[in-house]
């Protein structure tokens, strides 16, 4: 199950990304707690993998890593775009922030096409080419909503100790200090960051 964390003031709501009524159900909900009011961060963290080589990936392993990592944030983003439209037609500030109207697409240093991160510690083919096609949506997001002012980027959390990267080796953030730098990054995101790749701690990553 790939889920979407949707930050909002009272409360998280997580849909099944790789089902349409759960993510509509989820907006309703959300919509219901703003009680008129838009959104300002939407944060789309699905994720899953398949592990794999070039010769043993498959076809359906391939479709249901894309269907969760890529499709899934889209549509999630398209349920949600007219909560940000509004946060961002009502909000006093000018440029674009996160404290505006955003959306974070938690991308991967794996799905780097310039620089192919520890390809000999694993080839995880499904998992690279699916951030790779985020990075591409996010970039065409920071595009088709630039007149919205909606800010989007593809951000990286670091190696983190959780369940995926734990069964990956030995992580070297923990959770915490990776959120730490996540909030700390999404505090100073502008209109100059907008439609980049970039890591926990607000470094550029090459696409």
């Amino acid at each position: 199950m790939g889920l979407c964390h949707l930050p909002g003031p009272r409360g998280t709501t997580c849909p099944d990304t790789s089902d349409p009524s759960s993510i509509q159900a989820a907006a309703a909900k959300v919509t219901e707690h703003l009680q008129g009011a838009g959104l300002n961060l939407l944060l789309n963290n699905a994720g899953i993998l398949r592990l794999s080589t070039l010769e043993s990936e498959t076809a359906e392993d391939m479709a249901e890593v894309y269907k969760t990592n890529v499709i899934g944030p889209m549509t999630v983003t398209q349920a949600f775009l007219p909560l940000l439209r509004k946060a961002s037609q009502e909000s006093l500030q000018k440029g674009m922030s996160c404290s505006k109207a955003a959306i974070v697409n938690v991308s991967s240093v794996l799905g780097s096409i310039n620089k192919l991160h520890a390809w000999d510690h694993g080839h995880v083919i499904n998992y690279r080419c699916s951030k790779a096609a985020l990075n591409m949506l996010t970039r065409c997001q920071s595009l088709g909503f630039a007149e919205d002012e909606i800010l989007c980027v593809a951000l990286y959390p670091g190696w983190v100790q959780t369940d995926m990267g734990n069964a990956a080796g030995q992580p070297p953030l923990t959770v915490d200090t990776s959120v730490r730098g996540i909030l700390n990054t999404l505090g100073r995101l502008t209109e100059k960051d907008n439609g980049t790749f970039v890591n926990w701690e607000g470094a550029s990553l090459p696409w």
